[in-house]
């Protein structure tokens, strides 16, 4: 930190610029392995809405976030599912922001009320605040968790309003500047409604660093506040769009009352201002318990009270430091006041209220500096020692959380260790668990939940799903009907329970709970898929195709739907339609093995042989124990009059299916053929044994044995 003069501002901002990016970039260059997490999958990998971004105006329909739902559509438009291409929008985002925090330090410090301590040392002090707000720890879950892009692309417009404003003070173009502010407000509207507070913070910035009183405001500025105030119709317009039954916050929201919420939230605060100055422990979901201790809410109440005092008093009489308190406190009113929201506390809702905490320790520590040391030397040496040390402290911390994120297990394991009463830790752990194979410690963490909270439905769901994969169905089932009886509208429930039922064979029963599961949410592709696989294996195929295009109609690249449409369209022609649809799978996933396999019975059915016999090489080859594959192909061989060939697949099937009645049949009649009856007598026999009306299986075992006793009766020849 230097003291400097205005000639070098030009310097000390491309210093700046420079500083902030490298910083950020060091940070987190090692986050962008980090996978999809928690809320990122019915955001990110669900949102069917974010698989197209054109014509735009369907990608923002019916949300209350389309500047953020049209950037991820942009991230998808260009790299699918590629996670880099995420972390590396969410951290393009957080440097802007901090470059933005840079200007408006920087601008307020040069030409603030007051401020003129400070004129000599703004670029670097600006700097300072915007290397440490950039690199705090605090700030790596609305930068690695890829959904709480939200909150920072919501914090990079709301220092754009209040950068663009400041500009267009103090600039000859200030209706380009203004304009800019009301765009940016806008935009932050759309994407978190948290920016509802920045109309009223920008007006107290502006009379306390830019004006002398409101009426001067009003006079100079009115229509740059009436743009500013007009962004509040497009936040109203858009939470209208929200169903009462997705509200997770407002008054509309039941599991907490406002009260509640309220004599919450000063411990909350309390917990992000510690957090702010100590960042440990880090946590990625706290599942905040409600505050019932009179002792407790009282213990927060009171330093809180003394906060928002102060902050009353400095407005009067230090109004710039009474601004930081409005910054901090406005800032997190729509989160930590007595609004309800489903989550008490998260860590990303300190991303821009942080930038308070920061100026001031930097102010603070600058005018400490300055007090202990006489001379300019001394004050640039020791500032700059302190600076070092703080941001590598505070950047190598940062790496250190993000190697937290780079896994599910790590990240849920970590959250457990560190909140062991948190239900939904345990859940989410056990989801991971789940889809590493680790069914039983799955259900460990799954009966912790349920400990905790005994009518958590969605526990006892995917507890049954534990138990499905432990082909332990009484079990399963019992916890899928717990469910439902927890949650009686619980569709993804009906629809485990459907799925169950046609694993056991009861396709009627599975397809009312698929009709059930869909008139809950007939938008679920996934149970499209699953009804239209119950339909066919009734033989009901007209039916079934309809769930099948309806499925794909819902989500055009899922793969399995175009195979299983395939399937169906073949039982009833025309085939070469059947064609097109394995064609279509087999282009979003080359390695369909099962694609290949149904596309050579096809062909074979249509007597291309050759064709036919590429495409079951190929599945086996994708598959090698892939029996059905193996048995087709030798099948196709056999056909031909390769003998040799078609035995040597019928073997490779048998070898990883020894209990096919069809396949031993299938290698005895191709050794019969060759005259090796003995052997193929004894397939034959395992066919029966395993099938006992295999009608096929007896007639080939009758002649068989037929033609070896004639051979054993005939006159041998001297």
């Amino acid at each position: 930190m230097l003291c400097v003069g205005q000639s070098e501002n030009r310097r000390a901002i491309i210093v700046g610029v420079l500083l902030v990016i490298a910083a950020g970039v060091i940070a987190y260059y090692d986050s962008f392995s980090c996978p999809f997490i928690f809320d990122d999958k019915p955001a990110i990998l669900d949102n069917l809405r974010i698989r197209h971004i054109w014509p735009p105006w369907q990608v923002i329909a019916g949300t209350p976030r389309p500047a953020t739902d049209l950037s991820l559509a942009v991230n998808y438009a260009l790299g699918g599912f590629h996670v880099w291409g995420y972390h590396v929008v969410n951290l393009a985002i957080h440097i802007l922001a901090g470059l933005t925090l840079f200007g408006i330090v920087r601008r307020s410090l040069l030409y603030g009320n007051r401020l003129e301590p400070y004129r000599k040392a703004a670029p670097w002090l600006a700097l300072t605040v915007a290397l440490i707000w950039t690199v705090h720890p605090l700030q790596t879950q609305s930068v690695t968790y890829i959904v709480q892009r939200a909150e920072s692309l919501m914090g990079l417009c709301y220092l754009l309003t209040l950068y663009s404003l400041i500009r267009g003070v103090q600039s000859s173009h200030g209706r380009i500047w203004y304009a800019i502010a009301i765009v940016s407000c806008a935009l932050g509207m759309g994407s978190k409604p948290v920016m509802v507070t920045a109309p009223v913070v920008v007006l107290f910035y502006d009379r306390v660093f830019l004006s002398k009183s409101f009426g001067q405001i009003f006079r100079q500025r009115w229509g740059v506040y009436l743009g500013l105030i007009a962004s509040w119709g497009i936040l109203a317009i858009l939470l209208r769009s929200l169903r009462m039954s997705e509200a997770t916050a407002g008054f509309s929201f039941k599991d907490i009352t406002s009260i509640e919420y309220a004599l919450t939230q000063p411990g909350v605060i309390l917990h992000y201002l510690k957090l702010s100055f100590w960042p440990y422990p880090l946590v990625l979901d706290y599942g905040w318990p409600v505050a019932h201790s009179a002792k407790a809410m009282l213990l927060s109440a009171i330093p809180v009270a003394a906060l928002l005092l102060t902050t009353m008093w400095a407005l009067r009489y230090q109004p710039q430091l009474g601004f930081l308190g409005v910054w901090f406190f406005l800032i997190l009113a729509p989160t930590s006041s007595f609004i309800p929201l489903a989550d008490l506390a998260f860590e990303y809702r300190m991303y821009l209220p942080l930038a308070a905490i920061v100026v001031f320790v930097v102010i603070s520590g600058w005018n400490l500096i300055c007090y202990i040391a006489s001379t300019d030397e001394a004050r640039q040496q020791l500032a700059i020692v302190m600076l070092c040390v703080l941001v590598a402290t505070l950047g190598w911390t940062t790496i250190r959380r993000n190697a937290d994120y780079r896994s599910e297990l790590l990240i849920w394991t970590d959250t457990v260790a560190k909140r062991s009463d948190n239900f939904r830790a345990h859940y989410n752990l056990g989801n991971t668990l789940v889809k590493q194979d680790k069914l039983q410690e799955a259900i460990v963490h799954y009966e912790q939940a349920l400990l905790i909270k005994p009518d958590y439905a969605q526990a006892h769901n995917n507890m049954g799903g534990a138990f499905l994969l432990q082909k332990k169905f009484d079990e399963a089932m019992a916890h899928y009907t717990e469910a439902l009886r927890i949650k009686p509208d619980f569709d993804e429930a009906y629809s485990n329970i459907g799925m169950l039922l046609a694993l056991q064979g009861d396709f009627n029963e599975a397809i009312t709970y698929y009709t059930d599961a869909l008139r809950l949410n007939p938008e679920d592709a996934v149970v499209h898929n699953n009804l239209g696989k119950a339909l066919a294996e009734q033989g009901n195929f007209k039916e079934a195709i309809t769930h099948f295009k309806e499925t794909l109609r819902l989500e055009p690249d899922y793969t399995e739907a175009y195979y299983n449409l395939g399937n169906a369209i073949a039982y009833q022609g025309p085939l070469e339609e059947a064609i097109a649809h394995f064609s279509k799978a087999l282009l979003i996933n080359p390695e369909y093995a099962e694609a290949h396999n149904d596309w050579g019975i096809v062909l074979a059915q249509m007597g291309q042989i050759e064709e036919a016999i590429v495409h079951f090489s190929k599945a086996a080859r994708l598959k090698p124990d892939y029996a059905e594959a193996h048995h087709n192909l030798g099948l196709a061989f056999a056909i031909q009059g390769k003998l040799e060939e078609a035995i040597s697949q019928y073997k490779e099937a048998i070898k990883f299916y020894p209990d096919s009645a069809e396949m031993h049949n299938s290698l005895g009649a191709a050794l019969a053929m060759q005259g090796k009856l003995e052997e193929a007598i004894e397939h034959f026999s395992e066919a029966l044994r395993l099938k006992l009306d295999f009608v096929e299986a007896q007639n080939n075992l009758a002649a068989a044995e037929a033609q070896l006793m004639k051979k054993a009766n005939e006159p041998v020849n001297h």
